[in-house]
């Protein structure tokens, strides 16, 4: 008597589908719990990006891996010029391990609530949208990483305008779709 050793055709094809499956949920798991535009706004704030940021502006923030451990942390001095139609963001980063980088966006309003953006290592153009007291923008951009080299990440930039000049911002970055881990910044206005 033989012993069958292959699987069943209609085993494997099952197999194939259970793995489809499988992708598919981490997918749409991974694209859950993120903000909306048009989640239910929680103030009757109108945030204007070129008002916040011209003048000087002060950050903190830190990067947390996908598993929630922080990884980095830094301290953003940030300066802006707005001409009527663009704004220049001059951002100065100071991280906890005593490196620094520097990194200049030309923010375009192409309409009420839009925006386009760049800066060196952005590829493509970055776009944005303001509604309510809420700005989100997605980018994908060459970052710099310890060592000297660079890794191209994906952010979905959130940010919402509290009280007194605050300015919370929270962006999740990612790599060939997958999530890396969250970046949480918390801006004042000097």
């Amino acid at each position: 008597m033989a012993i069958a050793t292959e699987t069943p055709r209609r085993f494997r094809i099952g197999r194939w589908a259970a793995l489809g499956a499988g992708a598919a949920a981490v997918a749409a798991l991974a694209s859950c719990g993120r903000p909306s535009l048009t989640d239910e706004k929680l103030s009757d704030k109108t945030f204007n990006l070129e008002e916040y940021f011209e003048g000087k502006t002060v950050a903190y923030g830190q990067f947390a891996d996908r598993f929630g451990t922080v990884r980095r942390r830094f301290k953003v001095d940030i300066t802006g010029e707005w001409d009527g139609r663009v704004l220049t963001l001059a951002e100065d980063f100071r991280y906890a391990d005593g490196s620094n980088e520097q990194r200049i966006w030309s923010l375009t309003k192409t309409g009420e609530n839009t925006w386009e953006g760049s800066a060196d290592g952005v590829q493509g153009i970055a776009k944005g949208e303001e509604r309510g007291d809420t700005f989100n923008w997605g980018y994908t951009i060459d970052l710099p990483v310890p060592g000297g080299d660079t890794m191209r990440v994906t952010f979905d930039d959130w940010m919402w305008l509290l009280e007194d000049g605050r300015l919370l911002n929270k962006a999740y970055m990612s790599r060939y779709g997958v999530t890396l881990g969250e970046v949480t910044i918390f801006f004042e206005k000097l």
